[in-house]
């Protein structure tokens, strides 16, 4: 009877302390009786417009676009220092001009499998449409489909065309559905959420191929207009906001931020035609002059990065080569000029033995208030070093009518860089920002006497660089020769690169890595307090 009770006494003692050892809580690291984990159940709320699409392709509000990050997987999408990652691909190679992506096992909501057809058509889709991804996909001469491997013939040799591959992947034809009320239905992806049946919700994708995150559910706010996002995010009711403004004006979150890598590279432009502008000697001694760091913060309030060269500082291979100083240093300046007979100091300008100090007019568009601030800024800072220069601001029309007619001595510009890191279009005659790049011809006479003696000098440094871009497509040199020759012969001058913004919630404890290929890169990986 004793030897009973002590048995049963036992049994109850271990079954008290089995209840008691996890104290009642439940964590999202906790286990099922199969083994499998308890998946987290956090909610959190982002900004959509209910009267556009989720379609990657065809959505015309910046909420929706970067919405559908989470709904389509990409097959490589790239972190904020714009290495490629994998999401769809399981490897991918370039040799020469022609890359292979292999496709990993990844299924659609739908439950069928992801193919390299289905890469084909998004392609297909991508290239047509008026997208950054239509845009970035222009050195595929040929595409084709072999089992999971799907196959890019490039025009070029492209070591970086792998950060191109972040276009979405959506199951083939999905993107034709509609409702019954002709109301079109957001095409099927493979990503980490889906669109719910009323869609005014993404629920996660347990199924998804990847890692599953803490959110379940992501709850959409209707923000048809900009006052409307303004205020869903001044008061709070947004979890996380991206914002890629240059103006100052823009809403701010309570709660942390994250910088993104916008590559937005800002540049003073020179118009290779223009006498004095056609000496490297006068662009290097610009460039010393101007205090990058100053300009990053009064300008673009710290939503910048001060320029070391002609691309992005996060670049690992152009940063060892890459040496401009982002602070002004006048020395240089001063040096520069009297190397060009602009020795003696007049009214605080550095003069020739004419009496002539160097003075350019300095084009700006008007209605960007941080590119007038930088301007502005810039002139205040070439004075410092005996160079005048006068801000022109003009409306935008009459700022690219002067840059496309060649009209003018120096602007202010801003160019996207993308992931492949092409700066074809500033040195390439035809370019789209290339303006007063070309040849010069038959200048002497049109510019005798804007030069220290008298001639002018005919700049080839744009050219050089162009010759340095065909050679690197062609595979004859690395992205650290390009961006040497770049800084050696300095086309344009390097400012800074322009930063975006991802605020979010207190909530989350672990820090966002948000990248321009997907502002919510890395979102299953957030733990929240």
């Amino acid at each position: 009877m004793k030897k009973a009770l002590c048995i049963g006494l036992t049994v109850i003692m271990c079954i008290l302390l089995a209840s008691c050892g996890n104290g009642g809580k439940k964590t999202s690291s906790a286990k099922k009786s199969t083994g499998e984990p308890v998946l987290g159940n956090e909610e959190i709320s982002v900004l959509y417009y209910s009267g556009d699409s989720f379609n990657p392709y065809t959505a015309k509000t910046k909420y929706n676009r970067e919405v559908s990050r989470l709904i389509y997987d990409p097959l490589i999408k790239c972190d904020n220092e714009f290495n490629p990652v994998y999401c769809l691909a399981s490897s991918a190679s370039i040799s020469g001009n022609v890359c292979k992506v292999t496709l990993k096992t990844a299924y659609f909501t739908d439950k069928t499998q992801v193919t390299a057809e289905d890469v084909i058509y998004s392609y297909n889709l991508a290239r047509k449409s008026n997208t950054i991804y239509g845009s970035a996909l222009y050195e595929v001469a040929n595409i084709t489909a072999a089992g999971n491997t799907v196959t890019f013939d490039l025009k070029n040799v492209d070591p970086y065309f792998l950060n191109l591959l972040d276009f979405p992947i959506i199951k083939a034809n999905s993107d034709n559905s509609k409702t019954s009320d002709g109301v079109e239905i957001a095409p099927i992806g493979c990503g980490r959420y889906y669109v719910s049946a009323d869609a005014g919700v993404l629920l996660r994708n347990n199924s998804y191929h990847g890692k599953i995150g803490e959110v379940s559910k992501i709850n959409l706010i209707n923000a048809p207009d900009e006052v409307s996002a303004s205020h869903y995010v001044e008061v709070g009711a947004a979890d996380m906001y991206y914002a890629d403004e240059s103006a100052g004006d823009i809403a701010r979150m309570s709660g942390k931020r994250a910088d993104v890598n916008v590559n937005n590279f800002v540049y003073i432009g020179i118009n290779g035609n223009y006498g004095p502008l056609t000496s490297s000697v006068v662009r290097y001694a610009i460039s010393a002059a101007i205090d990058r760091e100053q300009i990053c913060h009064s300008a673009y309030y710290d939503n910048a990065t001060p320029a070391t060269g002609f691309f992005n500082p996060v670049i690992k291979e152009t940063s060892a080569v890459q040496s401009l100083k982002t602070t002004a240093d006048t020395e240089i300046t001063v040096e520069n000029l009297r190397q060009i007979g602009y020795n003696k100091s007049v009214n605080g300008y550095y003069c020739n033995n004419g009496g002539k100090h160097l003075t350019f007019n300095l084009l700006v568009n008007s209605d960007n208030p941080s590119r007038v601030a930088a301007a502005k800024l810039i002139a205040a800072q070439l004075k410092t070093a005996g160079i005048e220069i006068n801000v022109q601001q003009v409306e935008y029309a009459r700022y690219l009518a002067a840059l496309e007619s060649g009209g003018f001595q120096l602007y202010l510009g801003e160019i996207r860089v993308l992931g492949n890191m092409d700066l074809s279009n500033l040195v390439v005659p035809g370019g789209s920002a290339a303006y007063g790049v070309g040849r010069l011809v038959n200048t002497v006479e049109a510019n005798a006497g804007d030069t220290a003696d008298g001639e002018a000098v005919v700049n080839t440094g744009a050219n050089v660089c162009a010759d340095m871009v065909n050679k690197y497509k062609k595979g004859e040199c690395a992205l650290s020769d390009l961006a040497g020759a770049f800084l050696t012969e300095m086309p344009q001058i390097p400012v800074c690169y322009r930063n975006g913004m991802l605020f979010y919630t207190s909530r989350i404890k672990s820090k966002a890595s948000p990248s321009i290929s997907d502002i919510f890169f890395s979102f299953e990986n957030l733990e929240f307090k």
